[in-house]
């Protein structure tokens, strides 16, 4: 009986134990760039987890800049700020947000210290839901004027302005506010243009946006459900992939797929070509699989679950889909340098 009460305590060691880092075996360099080194995976029944704690800026502590350059607080006391957008006029909006309620999501022993993990990283209290405006009107670098811009929103993350059109990427919605030059709060509820992935699950929470170039679209992130569909294929409908959004209508389709939990997104300037970043799968080792930047076609598709970067199989996702492996590569893209990379904890 003595036995069976420590087991919860002999658990917990072993989670906690876990949490401790383990050195990669590659210098950052070789997992870095367009071709970088894709080791063996490695998996462990209970995986590495390095924390990076929330904190401020001491007194006479500020980022090293480049030569040339220098980094001032533009702004603080701010409320888990995630995404910051920049108004014509030049106000900075910032999404003041963090993960929504999501009860069915990292259920379990794991699912606990995971969890648990997430609020020694600073991830842990509710989302302000809101988005506050920052103008820096005598030019000095430094916000002297702050205001809510909107609040009472759900974990919004994703902005982007067209005309007099202001929209929102919620967690689970894009929402619509009418804009004028130079306001500083937007009044009444908005309209909802278009539904996103959300529910019970979501497991990456974050969506983003932007617009394209003519206006008449608006492209949206949205995150996988899992790490490697360990949820069901069926709980990713519409996820791991950008939805482009008719502004007109509200309707939506999926522009890009296999793409596991993409956030930033961008024009390339000559090719006019739409860039993602790309937040990759967890717990195949310290070495894999490294973050990185692509471009997406129409109609592409680019690996996730089944492989990743282009043709490398993940052997954990069960029944394996060879036809979809054989679409996703090569393509255009280049990596993000994360030593930590597969064992961080980031607010999802």
């Amino acid at each position: 009986m003595t036995a069976l009460r420590s087991l919860p305590f002999f658990i917990a060691l072993s989670l906690l134990a876990a949490c401790g880092g383990t050195p990669s075996k590659q210098p950052i360099q070789a997992g870095s760039g367009p071709s970088p080194a894709l080791p063996e995976p490695e998996s462990k029944a209970i995986p590495t987890v390095n924390i990076a704690p929330a904190k401020g800026w001491g007194a006479d502590q500020k980022p090293s800049a480049a030569a040339g350059m220098e980094v001032t607080s533009y702004a603080a006391e701010l409320d888990h700020p995630r995404w910051l957008y920049v108004l014509p006029n030049g106000d900075v909006l910032v999404a003041e947000t963090n993960a929504p309620e999501r009860p069915e999501d990292k259920k379990g022993i794991k699912g606990f210290f995971m969890k648990k993990a997430q609020q020694n990283a600073g991830a842990g209290t509710p989302s302000a839901n809101r988005i506050t405006l920052l103008r820096d009107a005598d030019g000095d670098g430094r916000a002297e004027f702050p205001s809510v811009f909107l609040q009472n929103l759900n974990a919004p993350f994703g902005m982007a302005l067209v005309g007099n059109d202001f929209y929102v990427a919620n967690t689970d919605a894009v929402m619509r506010f009418e804009y004028r030059d130079g306001a500083t709060s937007l009044a009444g509820p908005g309209t909802r243009l278009a539904d996103l992935p959300a529910g019970p699950i979501n497991h990456h929470w974050t969506k983003n946006l932007i617009a394209s170039k003519d206006g008449k679209h608006l492209y949206a992130t949205v995150g996988s459900n899992s790490n490697v569909a360990e949820n069901g294929i069926d709980k990713e409908e519409q996820r791991a992939a950008i939805l482009e959004i008719d502004r007109s209508t509200g309707a939506s389709r999926v522009f890009a797929s296999g793409l596991r939990n993409p956030n930033g997104l961008d024009w390339q300037p000559q090719s006019g070509a739409l860039w993602t970043a790309v937040n990759e799968r967890d717990e195949l080792g310290n070495d894999l699989v490294p973050d990185y930047i692509t471009s997406v076609k129409d109609g592409g598709f680019y690996g996730w679950p089944y492989s990743y970067y282009g043709k490398h199989v993940d052997e954990r996702v069960q029944p394996p889909r060879p036809d979809l492996v054989e679409s996703a590569g090569p393509r255009l893209r280049a990596r993000l340098a994360h030593r930590f990379a597969r064992t961080r904890v980031l607010p999802r």
